[in-house]
Formats: structure tokens, sequence, C-alpha cells
């Protein structure tokens, strides 16, 4: 599971040089459908980070989900074998100079799946440019999503809240558990400096395995601030920062926020985000999408 970017890269590129289907049948393939008893169960591709594009939105298609948020590693196609500062300038010069097909292209890759594209993982962080800000803004809506998720900071929040705000498109600040740091976002104290003062478009993406190691409730917050919440990423972890586990292992409330969802009818995807250790990644998604399922239907 652990490739480096570079090789992922690589994967990449091959599959948007390709299509996606190249099966001799004329028959179109069953649309696969995802909901569950009004809730949207998705997935972060971030789960299939160990194939391209292609056999991505391929594997979504076997564990049969209909909604996806797209990783910036399945989009960025870039081949580099720099590290550190040059690696950053031509991952910024490759953001500022990709022409924005680049992205429709990926799309329409989604589009023939028959997969829902929700939102775009792109993480800012203090050292984008305004320059390569705007830029992701405009690959977002090159991708057709009006949803940026983003593993940011703190201090970058009114900046993004910015442009957000001209390109109207909302950006939901994805958690973690390093509560030590007050720069990250992990507590509700870190969501709600980012949000006060700033307009509508500056939102959450709840991960309750994160909420949840870095020991808050997911459930509370997801109550008291679910209009602000855009997407929820579901994964099972253990309080104390303890580790991702297969779901039903851990102490994330996953039954409960689910049923949150489906009780109070609030339209927010639950994507399913596989980090914990399994033997093959696609049939690890498929037992979290059943847990999921069975959660909902119970």
């Amino acid at each position: 599971m652990d490739l480096t970017r570079r090789e992922l890269e690589r994967m990449v590129l091959a599959g948007l040089s390709t299509p996606l289907f190249s099966r001799p049948s004329t028959a179109a393939p069953a649309k696969p459908n995802s909901k569950v008893k009004g809730v949207q169960i998705g997935v972060q591709s971030y789960s299939f980070r160990d194939r391209g594009l292609d056999e991505a939105i391929q594997a979504m298609l076997d564990v049969g989900l209909s909604s996806c948020e797209v990783f910036s590693g399945h989009v960025e196609t870039r081949e580099s074998g720099s590290r550190g500062p040059q690696a950053r300038e031509e991952l910024r010069k490759w953001r500022l100079e990709t022409p924005l097909d680049h992205f429709k292209a990926v799309r329409a890759k989604f589009d023939q799946a028959g997969i829902g594209l929700y939102a775009y993982n792109l993480s800012f962080r203090d050292d984008f440019t305004d320059a390569e800000m705007d830029r992701g803004f405009e690959m977002a809506k090159a991708l057709g999503v009006g949803i940026i998720t983003a593993s940011s900071t703190v201090s970058a929040a009114k900046r993004i809240d910015g442009f957000a705000r001209r390109h109207k498109i909302k950006v939901g600040m994805h958690g973690h558990d390093n509560v030590k740091d007050p720069n990250e976002y992990s507590s509700p104290e870190s969501f709600a400096r980012a949000m006060e003062g700033a307009s509508e478009y500056t939102c959450v993406n709840l991960d309750v395995g994160h909420f949840t190691a870095a020991g808050f409730d997911a459930v509370d917050y997801l109550s008291k601030h679910h209009d602000r919440i855009v997407t929820l990423h579901i994964k099972d972890r253990k309080r104390d920062h303890g580790a991702n586990l297969p779901f039903g292992e851990g102490d994330t409330p996953i039954k409960e926020v689910l049923g949150l969802l489906r009780d109070k009818k609030w339209k927010i995807p639950a994507n399913i985000e596989y980090e914990y250790k399994g033997a093959d990644t696609v049939a690890e998604v498929k037992k979290c999408y059943e847990y999921c399922r069975r959660a909902l239907e119970t």
C-alpha cells in the first residue's frame, strides 16, 4: 500500500492516456448505486492509492460505490524524480500550466463509469502562492465540483476563504488528531477559529476516525454543526491517538454517525477512507462498505 508519489503519478499518467472501458460488449455497464436509506455512501479515492486513476475507478465499480471525493494524487500526473524544494516548485508549475482540459478529462472518466464526482481533495497549505491557490479553484470547476476538501492550516483559512467566496466553491477543512499543533485542524476549537468571521464557503470535512482519536465526540459535533459540514470521512480508530482498525474494531461511533444522517435526513456524503492495513484493497473497501450498509439497514 505504501507507494511513492512518483509511482502513483506514473500510474495515473498511464491511465489518462487510455480508455477506461475496453470490454468488447456493447451493453452499457450497470450504474452503481451506493445510496442506502437516503445516505450517500461514497469513497475518498485515497483509499485506492495503490493504483492509478483508471484502476481506482474500476475498483469503485467492483465495490459498488457511486460517489467519490477524488484525491489530488489521482489527478496530478506530472513525472519527477526531484525531491524537496525543487519538487515543490515543479508541482506548482504543473498546477499553474496544465490545461484545464486535463481535469475535464478526469471528470469524463467518472461520468463514463456512472460515478458521481462530489469533491476534489486538494490540500491548500501556507506555502501556496495566490496564483496556485486560485488555480486550485479553477481545477475544481473543471472537474465539475462545488466542494474542495483540504488538509490545511488554521493560518491559511482567511486567505482560502477569500478565494472560496470569489469562486463560490465551499472548502471543507479536514482534521487529523494532532492536538499539539494549534495550526492544525483537530479539535472543535480549531474548526471554530477557521470559521470565525468567514463566509459560508469555509466549512468542515469531518473525519470521524481522526476526531475520535483526538479525544472528541463525533456524534455531538455532527449534531451541532451539520449545517457547516460538507462531507464526512469514515474510518475506525481507537481513542488516545490509537491505530486505524477494520470497521467495528475501533472506538469511532460509525453506526451512530450514519444513523444520525439517516434519521435527520442530512444530505452529507459519508466517504469511506480506507487506511488500516489489509491484504487486498478492493476486498477491504468492500468490507467497509458492507459494514456501513448494515449499520444503516438495521
